[in-house]
């Protein structure tokens, strides 16, 4: 997806307002203000930075090891690995710790509910794209590369805001506005034979471990894989107590889910554990499931206006028992399975298998208040409520009793299940260090506990001798299944930071051009001798054999890029036209381009291989340009943007612009 280029009139260059107007959404968060979220961002910087120097000693050990032959270095450096392997273990529990902490879930909320499962941001290093930029703008579009300074500055702020994001509307922006640039920076300056030659690093946000690729395309998935990570965040710090902060919650954890699938679809080779197919799929189910969780959530609000509905309780046994519980196993069962299993945080592990038991078990709650409570049931709607429950021996479930008695027997029956469950989600939960210190998600699990355990004991009459009734497992359904939403790119409107360079249908990295000019016409008899169309830049559709500009070296096809001396790249037609016809006996001056064949090199005379006409060669602008060493290794497969499903987005052609 790439963004629309802004058009600019005759009257454009005003860089400074430019400059202040996209600075609206350059401002990162202050961790200052943002005390909360600012103390876990540190925290997670520091311990990516020790990872990442473990990491190095561990490497420096690992050679020294396969160096050297003496024994007793050999031991040292042994111990040394030993030392070295437990203080990573130490710090990746720690860093789960963070990604798992109840600060970040809470909910803003006095209600009690259970916590959500939030992502920590990736983090990056600073980067420097003054260097690689200057010497593409000099080589490639004949500029000189000290005139975009401004421009670069700007980049670089952005980027840097970016690493800090507010929890918020304007964070999501942010990030979204750093995407849609990089979209213009790719369609701009890469091609497939050719990278910045910039080196991206971005921590793992499940493992700490550092990644680092050459491809635009690892900085375009990261960022996208934070835009996910901050709905997350949203999603986990609402107000679930009350319709709307549900609602908002949802819709959060659909975008991340929407987020992370279009991560999954859409790029590929990611050299780190939580871009891989496998990770984005397990978080997209994450944030499937817990969007259902809120969903239900939701219908507990109306719960006491339907406590004795025996259909309403048994619809909420059913949603309890489809698409939370289920989902929820579902993505305990990808979470427990390699090669996930290797790198997501053990408490993310525990707390969706507690989740699972602790739903399963409300649905057998709902289910016996439904029977137990509910008022009496019509003939008619029997065979509705029979297919709430499942049963191995009859394809339509099993019978449900008329009589009042056999029912509480029934609902009886169903309450042990919900008790059994119960007890086995405050067991798993004991389990987890972690999750001991989450005393909300005790408090659920508690609480919960308690009502069945009162509801059981008004049940449990001295004289029911009879025996236990076995209760059936519930037939899963659900009202409303929140479905992936992709993020909103098109909503954040942004400038192109380079679009002094021109138009990209012309002026980018993918073609080649010679520049013409200046050339001096006249009007003639028959006026300048060729006729015009299209818009920024407006081109030359035809030329009248013997005329002016023919006599000129003008050709069809050519793109006027200059009159006297104005830049008018993104000049509209009429704007051309109308400084054509103020044009008195003095003639004017015209520079164009000439679009060449990907075979044909550009060649040296009137028709210059630059845009810039002052700069004669790449020596002029103070860069060299880097040689290859012959032995350089071929390079791993690089994180790359699905060209297939984004045909005709980022690589558009050239085609002729409509007659006006």
């Amino acid at each position: 997806m790439v963004p629309e280029d802004r058009s600019d009139g005759p009257g454009a260059g005003e860089e400074s307002a430019r400059l202040q107007a996209a600075g609206t959404v350059r401002k990162g968060c202050d961790l200052s203000t943002d005390s909360l979220h600012g103390r876990l961002q540190s925290r997670r910087a520091r311990i990516h930075q020790q990872i990442d120097r473990e990491l190095r000693m561990r490497t420096g050990a690992e050679n020294l090891y396969r160096a050297t032959s003496n024994a007793r270095v050999r031991e040292t450096v042994a111990l040394e690995l030993s030392d070295v392997n437990s203080s990573l273990q130490l710090l990746k529990e720690e860093l789960a710790g963070l990604d798992s902490s109840g600060d970040m879930g809470q909910p803003e909320s006095e209600g009690v509910t259970a916590p959500m499962i939030p992502l920590g941001l990736k983090e990056t290093k600073p980067l420097d794209w003054a260097p690689p930029l200057k010497e593409l703008i000099c080589r490639h579009f004949g500029e000189d590369g000290a005139s975009y300074e401004a421009e670069i500055r700007e980049l670089e702020d952005l980027r840097q805001a970016t690493r800090t994001p507010s929890r918020s509307k304007a964070g999501l922006e942010l990030l979204t506005a750093y995407y849609n640039q990089l979209c213009f920076l790719e369609a701009r300056f890469v091609t497939p034979a050719r990278s910045l030659g910039l080196l991206f690093h971005w921590y793992d946000s499940l493992t700490g471990l550092p990644a680092q690729q050459r491809a635009l395309a690892f900085e375009k998935g990261s960022v996208l894989f934070n835009i996910g990570a901050l709905h997350t965040q949203i999603g986990a710090r609402q107000n679930r107590s009350c319709p709307e902060g549900i609602g908002r919650a949802v819709e959060a954890f659909q975008r991340a889910a929407g987020a992370f699938s279009l991560l999954r679809e859409n790029f590929s080779h990611a050299p780190s554990p939580d871009m891989s197919p496998a990770s984005l799929s397990m978080l997209e189910q994450l944030m499937r499931a817990q969007a259902q969780e809120c969903v239900f959530e939701g219908l507990l609000l109306q719960a006491p206006r339907a406590a004795h509905d025996c259909l309403a309780q048994l619809r909420l046994a059913q949603e309890a028992a489809q698409q939370v519980a289920a989902e929820y196993r579902l993505v305990h069962r990808t979470m427990a399975q390699p090669p996930v299993r290797g790198y997501a945080p053990f408490p993310w592990i525990t707390l969706v298998h507690v989740k699972a038991e602790h739903f399963h078990a409300l649905a057998h709650y709902h289910a016996a208040l439904g029977l137990c409570d509910g008022a009496s049931v019509a003939e008619s709607e029997l065979p509705v409520l029979e297919k709430v429950f499942l049963s191995s021996a009859e394809a339509r479930g099993p019978a449900l009793p008329q009589e009042r008695k056999e029912r509480s027997k029934l609902g009886k029956a169903h309450l042990r299940r919900a008790l059994l469950g119960q007890e086995a989600a405050l067991q798993l939960h004991a389990v987890c260090r972690a999750l001991r210190r989450e005393d909300l998600l005790q408090a659920v699990l508690a609480r919960a506990l308690q009502r069945s355990l009162a509801k059981y004991s008004e049940l449990d009459l001295e004289d029911d001798f009879h025996e236990a009734t076995e209760a059936p497992d519930i037939q899963p359904k659900t009202q409303q299944r929140p479905e992936g939403r992709t993020p909103s790119f098109s909503r954040v409107k942004v400038a192109d930071i380079f679009h002094r360079l021109g138009p990209l249908s012309v002026f980018s990295a993918k073609n080649h051009w010679r520049l013409v000019g200046p050339v001096h016409l006249s009007r003639g008899e028959g006026g300048f001798g060729f006729t015009l169309r299209g818009d920024s830049p407006v081109l030359i559709a035809a030329v009248v054999p013997g005329g002016r500009a023919a006599e000129a070296g003008l050709k069809e096809g050519d793109y006027i890029v200059s009159v006297n001396g104005q830049p008018c790249r993104w000049w509209k037609h009429a704007e051309v036209v109308a400084q054509l016809k103020g044009v008195g006996d003095e003639g004017v001056s015209l520079q164009v381009v000439t679009l060449l064949p990907a075979a044909e090199l550009p060649v040296s005379g009137d028709r210059r291989p630059a845009l810039g006409g002052l700069l004669r060669s790449q020596k002029e602008c103070g860069q060299e340009t880097p040689v290859p060493s012959r032995g350089s290794p071929r390079p791993r497969p690089l994180l790359g943007w699905n060209r297939k499903a984004n045909r005709g987005k980022t690589g558009r052609r050239l085609s002729p612009a409509p007659q006006p």
